[in-house]
Order: structure tokens, then C-alpha cells, then sequence
């Protein structure tokens, strides 16, 4: 099967595509803690993962690239437990426009991110539409595990989506990554982990409509674990992956998400006017 890898192809095989109106994809993710048990790529090697297995499936219908995944993301929250290196917003957001501004060179019209990290969320609902804007192009964004959610909840056993170095991630990590996996940590891991109640407790001890920033010292005090590893298998994380990469091939699939974004920046665009 031909590869659905950017970096694997030549520039005039990237030249084709382009031409053909293929669709980018872009991991984005982390370098950060993630526990005594998993190594601090997670984020990363999972998104890497989940984008390629959806653009393949996806390539059987239209063609498709997978960009290398941008690896930093915002994990400033993670510094307590060590391990971590993090972007701030500004910076974020304009590693994210100057890819938007080099595929339009490249003449690519449609871009597609997978986000893998939690911290990254509401930071990539605002830059998708920024850079929409600014290029006129379809720029749309997605968290994996938000988008796969239903193929996700039934795999798992104490848990109803991915957490932090938890059944979820390391089930798939188990699955991508084995080597990597320290089980002989997971026992430490665990300890101090909150309990459901525990974290909704906390969840709500803020009041409602309430942002602020909370460190993972603060969310999950311990090892920095959130959810219970004990419970991950090989065999899960397989389940999840395919799951979650066929969610996404549907999602990226969507006719309605492609949708020139409206050039309501434009003179004269207020009150319904085009320019």
C-alpha cells in the first residue's frame, strides 16, 4: 500500500497530490510527564498513530498526506512533575500559521489536525478559525478521543474516556509501543490516583462557568496519573486504535466540514454584504 506519510514522499509525488485536491492532515501533540510507567512521547506517538491508521482507510476513497506530527503543544501544567517542554499560545498559534501559509504555497486548500493532548483543545478551536480566515482555506481541528468517543467508551473498564497515562493511553501505548511501557511501574502509577467521586468532587469545587488554570499538581496530585493504568491490556489499546482511526476517517470524510470558511473580514461582508 502506498504511503499516506509527507515525509516519506518526494516533492513531486507532494506536487501530485496537491493537484489531486488531497487532504493534509496534522498531528499536534506533546512532550510531557506521563507518569512513572509511559514514556513522555505519548501524546505524540499516539496521535501519529490514530492520523495515519484514519488516512488510510481514508485514501481508498481520496487522496491523503499525513504531515509529521508538531510534537510541542501547551503542557506549561505538566512542569511540576518534571519531563515536560511547552509553547505558549503565541508561539502555538504561529507554528500552526506558518504550516496553514506554507501548505497554500503548496497549493493545498484543506487541512485537517488531530489534536492529542488535552491542553492543546481549547487553544486549537481558536487558531482553526484564525487561520481559516486569514487563508481562506477549510482549516479544521479535532481531539481524537472527543471525536472517537463512542468507539471508545465500551473498550474500557474504569474509565469512560482517555484521561492521563491511563488505561486508555497505556492500553495503547501496550498496542503501538510495547517496549516502552514500564509495567513493572504501573502499581506505583496508580498510587494516589483519585477515585471517580474524588475527581468529580474536585471538578466541581470551583462553581459552575469558572476557567482558571490548574496545574496537574493540582488535577492529579501523585505520580501525575490520571485514571487507573492497572487495568490497561495490549488487546484494548488495539481495539482503541481502530476505533478511534475509523471515527476519524468518517469525520474527515464529512462533505460539511469542507465548506469554504465565509470571508467575514472582507469590506463591505457586515450586514450580509460580499464585497
Amino acid at each position: 500500500m502506498a504511503t499516506v506519510e509527507w515525509a516519506r514522499m518526494s516533492a513531486p509525488d507532494i506536487k501530485e497530490k496537491a493537484e489531486q485536491g488531497a487532504l493534509v492532515v496534522l498531528p499536534v501533540a506533546s512532550l510531557e510527564q506521563h507518569g512513572p510507567h509511559l514514556p513522555t512521547m505519548v501524546d505524540t506517538r499516539l496521535a501519529t498513530e490514530v492520523s495515519i491508521r484514519a488516512a488510510t482507510i481514508l485514501s481508498s476513497t481520496e487522496p491523503v498526506l499525513v504531515l509529521p506530527c508538531q510534537w510541542m503543544g501547551m503542557s506549561e501544567h505538566h512542569f511540576p512533575f518534571g519531563g515536560t517542554i511547552s509553547l505558549d499560545y503565541a508561539t502555538f498559534h504561529a507554528v500552526l500559521r506558518c504550516i496553514c501559509r506554507s501548505l497554500k504555497a503548496d497549493g493545498f486548500k484543506r487541512l485537517f489536525i488531530v489534536n492529542g493532548h488535552g491542553g492543546n483543545t481549547e487553544p486549537l478551536a481558536v487558531s482553526t478559525r484564525e487561520l481559516a480566515h486569514e487563508f481562506g482555506m477549510a482549516v479544521v481541528g479535532g481531539t481524537y478521543w472527543l471525536i472517537g468517543a463512542e468507539a471508545i467508551g465500551p473498550v474500557l473498564t474504569t474509565q469512560k474516556n482517555v484521561q492521563h497515562a491511563c488505561e486508555a493511553e497505556t492500553s495503547m501505548m501496550m498496542a503501538a509501543e510495547p517496549s516502552l511501557v514500564h509495567r513493572g511501574q504501573l502499581e506505583a502509577a496508580a498510587r494516589g490516583v483519585m477515585t471517580p467521586n474524588e475527581v468529580a468532587g474536585q471538578a466541581s469545587t470551583d462553581g459552575a462557568g469558572i476557567q482558571r488554570f490548574r496545574s496537574f499538581a493540582e488535577r492529579a496530585p501523585g505520580t501525575g496519573v490520571k485514571g487507573d493504568p492497572r487495568a490497561a491490556t495490549p488487546e484494548k489499546g488495539t481495539a482503541l486504535l481502530d476505533g478511534v482511526a475509523a471515527a476519524l476517517a468518517a469525520a474527515m470524510a464529512n462533505p460539511a466540514i469542507w465548506t469554504a470558511p465565509d470571508a467575514v473580514w472582507e469590506a463591505g461582508r457586515a450586514f450580509g454584504g460580499t464585497g
